[in-house]
């Protein structure tokens, strides 16, 4: 079940059809079950979306009428004729187990028959050093501070985004990371490199606020715990999201008529298209998003041998088994394990071999002892990288 870190957006919709005339009260009644949770807006939209997909799908019958043989059918659907993800395909099935369980009230009697998938176990992509630097250097503004925070504390984007002024500790050189999976805050180390960039930032963000409170605005969203306890704190400093977006916006989460107007933290596709073509002016091949900021982040670390219970308390992992997947470096995989072919034609592997070759002369593969010089292959440590002197911490 997607959680309060985020997840991915509503699923598109059907063109052309509407819900019956009860889906409306039934989606808002979703909607009050999962506010009652503390789920976060993304879980909302997501699992409101999947929920009137899977109205409309069966001919906008009412949910209480089927039960498991037509969750089967639609999730077939999504499987056989849309082709979604093994994680899509799991995110479906979660809105659907909440509709019956939380709304409906209605337990599915067997549970177990449901179409379940399994999540391919594949391996991040992971950037070097020097292509790490690369991406950063084609990034400008906004974006690039983001992403460089990205790669600095291994946070997730939205993470970073949803900063807020006082989550950043200048004096103990940490970020309190809020809002995150799980809803467990945990703390990063504060890089000197953003240290040293965020006054000049701070102070243009002073000024947009400023400019919103002279305009009679200057709000932002705070948990409503705190705006009933402290009224008036949507406008202090502290509570400025640190990525303010561009334009003011309505708050989703109000509606009939009472759409409050606030300036939200900057639009996470903003990120991820400035992230996207830096890449592709990288010459980087590999599909590189923004989160493989954070893979790097955790891969250079073990690295460089920090242990993998500080990496878990860093990526606020629940279980040290999400993080065992970046020892994939350790030992294992291109760096720990040396091809046996770049000694075939070694100088010093050629001489070792020579009896053995004499031996073999009668072959029709024999090798002459002397092979030419420009024939030889050259071992992997004497091979000139263009990488080697810029993939090392400065």
């Amino acid at each position: 079940m997607t959680d309060a870190g985020g997840g991915a957006g509503p699923p598109p919709g059907i063109p052309g059809t509407r819900p019956g005339p009860d889906a409306p009260r039934l989606l808002d009644r979703v909607r009050m079950a999962i506010r009652a949770r503390h789920y976060s807006l993304r879980t909302e939209e997501a699992y409101v979306g999947w929920i009137r997909r899977y109205i409309l799908f069966h001919g906008k019958r009412h949910p209480m009428e089927m039960a498991e043989a037509e969750i089967n059918a639609f999730l077939s659907h999504l499987a056989n004729t849309v082709h979604v993800s093994a994680s899509t395909h799991t995110q479906a099935l979660s809105a659907l187990l909440f509709l019956y369980r939380h709304v409906l009230r209605k337990p599915l009697p067997f549970e177990e028959g449901v179409i379940r998938v399994r999540r391919p176990g594949r391996l991040p992509t992971v950037m070097t050093r020097a292509e790490v630097r690369t991406v950063l250097g084609a990034l400008h503004g906004a974006p690039k501070l983001v992403c460089t925070l990205l790669y600095g504390t291994g946070m997730r984007l939205l993470e970073a985004l949803r900063l807020r002024i006082k989550d950043v500790e200048f004096a103990r050189n940490q970020i309190a990371v809020r809002d995150t999976k799980g809803y467990k805050d945990r703390y990063v180390p504060l890089p000197r490199l953003i240290r040293a960039a965020l006054p000049t930032w701070l102070s243009r963000v002073k000024k947009i606020h400023a400019a919103d409170v002279a305009a009679g605005r200057g709000s932002v969203y705070v948990p409503e715990s705190i705006a009933r306890k402290y009224p008036g704190a949507d406008k202090t400093w502290g509570w400025q999201y640190l990525f303010p977006g561009e334009h003011l916006s309505a708050d989703p989460r109000t509606g009939g008529g009472g759409e409050v107007v606030r300036r939200h933290h900057l639009h996470e596709t903003a990120v991820q298209r400035a992230v996207r073509q830096a890449v592709v002016n990288a010459g980087i091949t590999r599909r590189v998003s923004c989160h493989t900021f954070r893979h790097s982040f955790a891969t250079h670390l073990l690295d460089e041998g920090y242990d993998i219970r500080t990496i878990q308390e860093l990526l606020g992992h629940k279980d040290v088994k999400t993080t065992m997947i970046y020892t994939h470096v350790l030992n294992r995989g291109g760096r720990g394990v040396r091809s046996p072919v770049d000694a075939l034609w070694h100088p010093d592997a050629a001489a070792a071999a020579l009896s053995t070759l004499r031996r073999l002369s009668t072959q029709p593969n024999y090798l002459a002892p002397g092979v030419p010089p420009d024939h030889q292959l050259m071992p992997a440590e004497l091979d000139p990288d263009i990488w080697v002197e810029t993939d090392v911490d400065e």
